[in-house]
């Protein structure tokens, strides 16, 4: 990763609490891990951090990686501190501990703060060493990362371009689909959800990207913001699809959510699309530099409310209207800080975040609009290009 992370917010935490060091014991699919090492394994390895920089303990079978693609001041490997010896006479529990307490000691650390998911086993055996550990309960790394660099949005928006190739796939196939008996078919077979999850997926993989699920929902499926949607898609019938794909490289998610209705959909499904449609302008408009979160999301429940419907600010136990927050931050999780709900903060340039009210009924079916947005100092830049429209149209 050529990211170029800056850490300062954490080590003045390590100056002001009087700690040597920040030592994280994870693999990649960690996420502060990956950004604060630069590096992607497996297994787990250790990233420590102090005030001379960022260094690395990793398995001999990762060291030669490390040492090449590692944003790292230096990188060390187990057997530098006899590892197999200590394993051989300790167990792996005991070895892998005393190997790590020797690395915290090359470096001149005798207390550490971890994360709030660092290995309760690690930090116990740590203390039996003899050293400090603390629990920093902040999440500073993750804060850290809420901001992205330049080189990040650039990947954050390479993944939406693969995004939109994939989105165009699905809504082709059902621009294209014939009604027959009541149903979708397409090249004579139904139109199912499954098949066009399969579609967005092979899309997704030319385009280097991938996803463990996808949101093809229809119906009564669409008005659960999470059902993930089966079976046989219907005419008239509102669609929503939600892809969240990540980059198989990078590492770096995107988000795009649609909604679709081949054929004629109801009046009242028709409204709540121009609703839902009306709500995302208005929380786009919203968004700048300084402007809370929060602000964001009562702006698209006023909307919400004005047409009638209920959101969860105006009934607490809503089950149908806007049932969840506007939206979240997008980065190397597809869900991270910030957050534009009732809680959210001040809102800062560089932040990547998603725009996405819905309104949804069991009785209607669900409809939900979202676009990924970049903060910036007066606005916001579109990281979205996407129309759009309730209707399936066949080229994009």
């Amino acid at each position: 990763m050529k990211l170029d992370a800056d850490l300062s917010p954490l080590r003045e935490y390590l100056d002001e609490e009087g700690y040597d060091g920040y030592l994280i014991d994870a693999d990649a699919s960690d996420s502060d891990q990956r950004y604060v090492s630069g590096f992607t394994a497996p297994d787990p390895y250790r990233t420590l951090v102090t005030d001379d920089g960022v260094h690395l303990l990793v398995s001999g079978l990762e060291y030669g990686r490390a040492s090449a693609e590692a944003a790292a001041d230096s990188v060390s490997r187990l057997a530098t501190y006899d590892y197999q010896e200590l394993v051989a006479e300790h167990g792996t529990y005991g070895g892998t501990v005393r190997a790590i307490a020797a690395f915290l000691d090359d470096h001149g650390v005798e207390s550490i703060a971890v994360p709030r998911g660092f290995p309760t086993g690690t930090a116990d055996g740590l203390r039996d060493r003899g050293i400090d550990v603390a629990v920093e309960p902040d999440g500073i790394i993750e804060g850290i990362r809420a901001t992205k660099t330049d080189w990040e949005i650039d990947r954050i928006r390479a993944t939406q371009r693969a995004n939109e190739a994939a989105m165009a796939t699905a809504e082709e196939l059902l621009a294209t689909a014939d009604v027959e008996d009541g149903g979708l078919v397409h090249d004579g077979d139904p139109l199912t959800s499954e098949r066009i999850k399969e579609a967005i997926e092979i899309t997704l993989l030319r385009h280097g990207c991938g996803l463990d699920e996808t949101i093809v929902a229809c119906g009564a499926d669409a008005a659960d913001p999470h059902d993930r949607g089966s079976g046989p898609l219907e005419p008239d019938a509102l669609v929503v699809i939600d892809i969240f794909p990540r980059d198989k490289e990078t590492g770096y998610f995107a988000d795009m959510t649609r909604t679709f209705a081949r054929g004629d959909p109801s009046t009242e499904a028709r409204r709540r699309y121009e609703v839902t449609s009306e709500a995302y302008e208005a929380g786009l408009e919203t968004i700048e530099a300084g402007v809370t979160g929060a602000a964001v999301h009562e702006a698209v429940c006023d909307v919400i409310e004005e047409a009638g419907y209920e959101t969860l600010r105006s009934d607490p136990s809503a089950d149908t209207g806007f049932i969840h927050s506007t939206g979240h931050g997008v980065g190397l999780d597809v869900h991270e800080e910030p957050s534009l709900s009732p809680s959210g903060g001040e809102l800062e340039p560089g932040q990547v975040v998603t725009v996405e009210p819905g309104i949804y009924d069991p009785d209607v079916g669900g409809v939900r609009i979202e676009d990924l947005v970049v903060v910036t100092e007066d606005g916001y830049e579109n990281l979205t290009d996407y129309r759009v429209g309730l209707e399936p149209a066949a080229e994009q």
